[in-house]
């Protein structure tokens, strides 16, 4: 072999077979590699203290997001902060202070997705936080309220508002004490300063409205957004103050010729804390009923700022401010100065607009009431704006659908051409109502003459509009009555008086009124009666539509009964102050209705609750008569237990004053409470049953209604335990009357009389009625009084089934029970003063006419009897007699074991009355 051929040989190609895998080579790199998973279980953890949302995002890095660049991360930031609040509630609590100041300041945010996605997150941040847990934030919300509302972005003003309904509709008490500055903001919303040489002369600054032909909106639907908003700014004003009382019906203000007293105190004599001051919260100028008092430190005294609106100073400003700019805009949304053409018609802007101007303006109205110089302020109102107004606001008055919405089909009011509301929820009617509140509040009696041709343009609009007989709601009435009770105090003469009480009554005798409305009209006349009563006689002049309304007052109430309980009380409530006024009228009316609302079954004494009750029991006493038929009525009522027994006393002791018994010194109206009729009531009233009812009694039979001995002819009917105690404390109240009258013996032959008639001859009595014939009885009998054999006979009868029933009731009985203590003293007190009556039951003891099983009980009887103190000396008067009766028992016993309960009467025997030294001795005779 050749050199060559050798050094070929060390590279000689490996030939590879098919299937072989190739051999690996010597100098190939091992790439096969071994995983292991690495654990860091702490950092996958939440973090346990700051929940998360579903983004797995911390209120923290929500919060860090609110300041990035990005309109989007701040936007998602937002939506996330709504999703961790929604599912974690309490982490509003724990990072309020943060929440509110990072969403507070995007209200200016350039980006309109993002200031829409903050206004979302603060409505619903509203529904979780309370006024008292935001109000130390609310400073803050307020000035980024404000510098959005006066940005030079539109936009940006624009969400304002949207931002400022949710803080009114959930703070309103907060956003109302910053009202100097949000009033100031309203105002640049609109209007402009005016730049002339005023400004040099230092004068006050006047504004005029603005006009930005860069917004969405047209110029006038701005304004009335902002206005709209205006309007609810100033009603949470309103609102908020206690002292402004409700709109429609308030009391007008005391004239400067009103005197006043001030209380003078000498602080020299209480220095030495000899005497304490009393204070009263309920006093001053303007009573408040529900004040709340915020303390404040001596050394800081409010400025007017501070003050807003409730400073007069401020509120002047104000209005100097606004009026003019709510004229102008009144003058771009009124009809044209011509006659108003059908097709020369206001947009819905418009329409509405005018509403908002005239609603702003009767709310600055209101809030001029509530300050201690009202009259002064009117004064200025008048002489700055009554000129204005008659040009601007009455050229076109009234304002009805015709001139303000095109055509329409008839709309189903009848007759009422400005109760009508357009498709833009314009209230047209309560729009002239409110202009007429405003304009009526500038004039006063002393301008009557001035005035009276505008007024008489109102008085004619109101009158017509309560006289056609259409639908009104509560707010319409509240403002038309308002309206109407303005202008009877301007001009008080009957003949201007007249026509409004008559337009007014004939809206209260609509049918199918709503509550609401009757309501107010109800408190509309029971304030013109009173006002009407107010004055002297000598130059009152009764209204005859007044007098009318009244009269119908009892018969509404009997027709109305349960119906309405809210209107009833209304109702006797007027009744009531009328009748204690002594209005002839309706003591006439109320005469005639009584039988009705006092009827047992149906009346509305029975039907109404109990404090309405207690107003119509009451009324009783202004009845100017009281027949047989309406006491048998209220005799009823008080029976049948469906008023109380406390309201049954009270109704007792009201007809006993309208009595001759009463004990007046001076003569009682004639004929009021026939002597006979008074003596039927008490009598029927301590029967507790009508005859009816006690013939219906006498064919029960058995237990477990009836309990019956065969030792008394009288069985008793076993009443439930409620209708025993109703009956017994009417019964005491009936004894009291029965006992104040002043020929005693008069008095009990009368009930003697009664009771002989009516109930002696009865086999089954109620237990109640026995237990207060009884309690009567006690209560009337003295030395003079001469009981007829049959009352003795029926009063024993009842007193031994009385005692039978007592003896023989099962302990477990807990119903009737609690009778025991009544009956039980009703009876021995009869016993005791009566020893004729004592005798008569203990002859009546016949034992051989009763089966055994009753002997036990007259045994325990005579032991009961024998052991009584009060008894005990009759007893042994009648000592032969208990002879006879334990002789009698012993013969039935006689050859049988003596038992435990006779061995116990022997014993009571001889200690009691054997070894009384009277009689001879009954052992022996016994044994």
């Amino acid at each position: 072999m050749t050199k060559k051929r050798k050094h070929q040989e060390d590279f000689q190609k490996v030939k590879l077979k098919v299937g072989k895998k190739k051999p690996k080579l010597e100098n190939a790199t091992d790439t096969t590699f071994k995983t292991k998973a690495i654990q860091i279980p702490e950092q996958l953890k939440e973090d346990g203290v700051l929940p998360t949302q579903n983004r797995k995002l911390n209120i923290k890095d929500l919060l860090s997001q609110m300041h990035h660049y990005s309109p989007g991360v701040k936007h998602n930031a937002l939506l996330g902060l709504k999703d961790l609040l929604s599912q974690y509630p309490f982490v509003i609590d724990a990072h309020l202070s943060n929440i509110i100041s990072e969403v507070a300041a995007v209200f200016t945010d350039k980006d309109s997705g993002v200031r829409g996605a903050a206004v979302h997150l603060l409505q619903f941040l509203a529904s979780k936080i309370r006024a008292e847990q935001i109000a130390p934030f609310f400073p803050l919300v307020s000035a980024h309220l404000s510098s959005a509302m006066t940005h030079i972005s539109e936009g940006i003003q624009e969400d304002s508002l949207k931002v400022l309904d949710v803080l009114l509709e959930a703070y309103p008490a907060l956003l109302t004490d910053r009202s100097v500055i949000l009033l100031k903001n309203f105002v640049e919303l609109i209007s402009h300063q005016q730049l002339s040489k005023r400004l040099k002369s230092r004068e006050k600054l006047s504004w005029m409205l603005s006009v930005n032909p860069n917004r969405r909106v047209t110029s006038q639907q701005w304004r009335l957004n902002v206005l709209t908003r205006l309007k609810k700014f100033l009603q949470a004003v309103v609102d908020g103050s206690s002292e402004i009382e409700d709109e429609g019906l308030q009391e007008q203000k005391d004239s400067p010729h009103s005197v006043r007293n001030p209380i003078c105190i000498s602080w020299k004599v209480h220095a030495n804390n000899q005497q304490r001051i009393q204070l009263f919260e309920n006093g001053g100028l303007r009573p408040k009923i529900n004040s709340s008092f915020r303390l404040r430190s001596l050394a800081s005294v409010m400025d007017s700022a501070e003050k807003g609106l409730s400073s007069a100073e401020n509120l002047k400003g104000f209005i100097e401010i606004i009026i003019p700019l709510l004229i102008e805009c009144w003058i771009e949304a009124s009809p044209a100065q011509s006659a108003p053409i059908l097709g020369n018609l206001l947009e819905s802007e418009s329409q509405q607009l005018m509403q908002q101007v005239l609603s702003i303006i009767h709310l600055l109205w209101k809030l001029t009431k509530r300050h201690d110089e009202t009259y002064k302020m009117e004064l200025w109102l008048r002489m700055n704006y009554l000129v204005d107004f008659k040009h601007y606001f009455m050229r076109h008055f009234p304002y009805s659908l015709q001139e303000t919405v095109k055509h329409k089909k008839k709309d189903t009011c009848k007759g009422n051409r400005y109760c009508m509301t357009s498709s833009n929820s314009v209230d047209h009617l309560l729009l002239n109502l409110t202009l007429c509140d405003i304009m009526v509040s500038l004039a006063s009696t002393a301008t009557l003459q001035m005035d009276s041709g505008w007024l008489d343009m109102i008085r004619k609009f109101v009158t017509d509009t309560l006289q056609d007989g259409s639908k009104l709601n509560s707010k319409q009435v509240n403002r038309l009555l308002g309206v109407t009770w303005r202008l009877m105090q301007i001009q008080q003469n009957k003949v201007a008086t007249e026509p409004l009480i008559k337009a007014v009554y004939t809206l209260y005798q609509q049918r199918n009124l709503l509550f609401p409305v009757r309501t107010l009209l109800l408190k509309f006349f029971s304030r013109v009666y009173q006002k009407e009563d107010l004055r002297t006689q000598r130059i009152r002049s009764r209204s005859k539509v007044l007098s009318r309304w009244l009269a119908g007052l009892p018969q509404q109430l009997a027709l109305l009964g349960l119906k309405n309980p809210e209107l009833s009380n209304q109702l006797i409530d007027i009744i009531h102050s009328a009748a204690s006024r002594s209005n002839k009228e309706l003591l006439q009316s109320l005469q005639a209705t009584a039988a009705r609302i006092y009827d047992p079954l149906e009346g509305a004494l029975v039907l109404l609750p109990a404090e309405a009750q207690r107003r119509l029991v009451q009324l009783v006493y202004f009845l100017p008569c009281l027949p047989a038929s309406l006491l048998a009525c209220l005799s009823r009522c008080c029976i049948m237990g469906r008023v109380s027994s406390d309201l049954a006393a009270t109704l007792i002791g009201i007809l006993h004053m309208r009595s001759s018994f009463a004990g007046w010194k001076c003569q009682v109206q004639d004929n009021s409470v026939n002597d006979v009729d008074y003596f039927s009531f008490l009598f029927s009233t301590l029967i507790g049953f009508s005859r009816k009812e006690l013939t219906d009694l006498q064919g029960i039979r058995g237990k477990p209604h009836i309990s019956q001995t065969q030792l008394s002819p009288v069985r008793l009917y076993l009443t439930d335990l409620d209708q025993f105690l109703h009956h017994w404390a009417v019964t005491e109240m009936i004894c009291h009357s029965l006992s104040t009258i002043p020929s005693q013996s008069q008095c009990f032959d009368i009930l003697q009389t009664g009771i002989c008639k009516y109930l002696v001859g009865l086999v089954v009595i109620p237990d109640s009625t026995a237990g207060s014939v009884l309690c009567a009885i006690n209560k009337l009998l003295d030395q003079a009084c001469i009981l007829s054999e049959n009352l003795h006979k029926f009063l024993a009868s009842c007193c031994y089934s009385l005692l039978y029933f007592l003896l023989t009731l099962d302990k477990e009985d807990a119903e009737h029970v609690q009778k025991r203590d009544m009956l039980w003293g009703s009876c021995i007190s009869a016993l005791a003063l009566l020893p004729r009556l004592l005798r008569l039951m203990l002859q009546s003891l016949q034992v051989s006419r009763i089966c055994r099983e009753e002997l036990p009980v007259v045994a325990q009887l005579l032991r009961l009897l024998m052991q009584h103190g009060q008894l005990r000396s009759h007893m042994i008067t009648n000592e032969f007699l208990v002879q006879q009766i334990i002789k009698d028992i012993m013969t039935l016993k006689s050859g049988e074991v003596q038992e435990q309960w006779l061995t116990d009467l022997h014993y009571c025997f001889n200690i009691y009355l054997a070894s009384h030294p009277q009689g001879p001795g009954p052992i022996n005779a016994v044994y």
